[in-house]
């Protein structure tokens, strides 16, 4: 027998359902992992905002976040299907797809490039045609840092036989402390405002223009092809996410840390606070938008420098479909 529904039921229900698609146009119901690389920490702001502020909820999605463990490499989880969504450097996906993983950026979140090289504040070094002849440290040849460096070399029509590369770890400050590096390659809103958490006098040296792209928004060609709605809502929240931390750091790491207890239990509020802070610069106008005339120069300079596999269409790691204010490619 089936159950008669009475008017103001009826009424009730098909409000709550018109409330309901009000919410956002995340269209597919699924769940949206998105892999935050490695331990928890303010410069994650904008995913942890978007979360606590109701920005993924408004957006009608139902989002994961999760941090990867320190033994996972960057791209595992989204290469096992276990992820949707990659938080990392848009050149190191633009790598991984020449590699063969098929990984594309639909957001770009640091308009800004982020590495900078660090020396002591007294250093003879003031150019990065002044490092020829010195020591140079980094933690080793991967990742932002090693890419960056590489391409300031050529900037200045410098080798490797010109300078001494040392791989340091992650033992920044105490390789500038001891002397063993003249200068370490480092970001600008971590291993810069660090060295002055510990009251070690340093500057940064102006690197010009990269052809490189900084920390964006990934996923799977097939998760582009699916769930494209819900990747431009994604970008959306994460987007107003990023307006909120703009317009208050101080409430946005007080919120971080209310949402998050591996920054409530180890975290350090004024220096998170300067964390953030020296991150916003890197937003831009925090519109996630994507110039996908970036693309070939910078897959030429990674091919150029041995960094990725020849052969590929860089098009097909980029699309500006998904993020307002985005360029086509010419």
């Amino acid at each position: 027998m089936r159950k008669r529904i009475g008017l103001a039921a009826l009424a009730a229900a098909l409000t709550a359902a018109a409330l309901t698609g009000c919410g956002g146009s995340g269209t597919s119901g699924d769940e949206l992992v998105v892999g935050l690389t490695y331990i928890p920490d303010i410069q994650f702001a904008p995913w942890y905002i978007a979360e606590a502020n109701g920005h993924f909820e408004r957006e009608g999605l139902d989002v994961r976040l999760q941090h990867h463990g320190s033994s996972e490499t960057l791209f595992g989880a989204i290469e096992a299907g276990d992820e949707d969504v990659i938080i990392a450097g848009s050149d190191e996906m633009l790598q991984a797809r020449a590699a063969g993983t098929p990984l594309v950026t639909f957001g770009v979140v640091y308009q800004e490039y982020p590495v900078v090289v660090i020396v002591n504040e007294d250093s003879g070094i003031h150019s990065i045609a002044d490092l020829e002849g010195t020591r140079v440290g980094l933690p080793g040849p991967f990742g932002e840092n090693w890419f960056a460096l590489l391409a300031l070399m050529q900037n200045e029509g410098l080798t490797e036989d010109h300078l001494t590369i040392e791989y340091i770890g992650y033992t920044q400050q105490a390789s500038m402390v001891g002397g063993d590096v003249d200068a370490v390659v480092g970001f600008s809103n971590n291993d810069l405002v660090t060295f002055g958490f510990a009251g070690i006098p340093v500057r940064a040296i102006e690197t010009g223009d990269l052809p490189l792209v900084g920390i964006g928004q990934g996923a799977t060609d097939e998760t582009i092809a699916q769930r494209s709605d819900d990747l431009a809502a994604f970008n959306r929240a994460v987007s107003a996410a990023i307006q909120d931390i703009k317009a208050d750091p101080e409430g946005a790491v007080a919120t971080a840390f209310e949402s998050v207890d591996e920054l409530a239990v180890s975290g350090d509020r004024d220096a998170a606070l300067t964390i953030l802070n020296a991150t916003i610069p890197l937003y831009g106008d925090g519109s996630l938008s994507v110039d996908a005339d970036r693309w070939p120069p910078m897959y030429e300079f990674m091919v150029d420098a041995g960094l990725a596999e020849p052969g590929l269409d860089p098009a097909l790691a980029v699309t500006s479909e998904l993020t307002t204010g985005s360029r086509p490619p010419n």
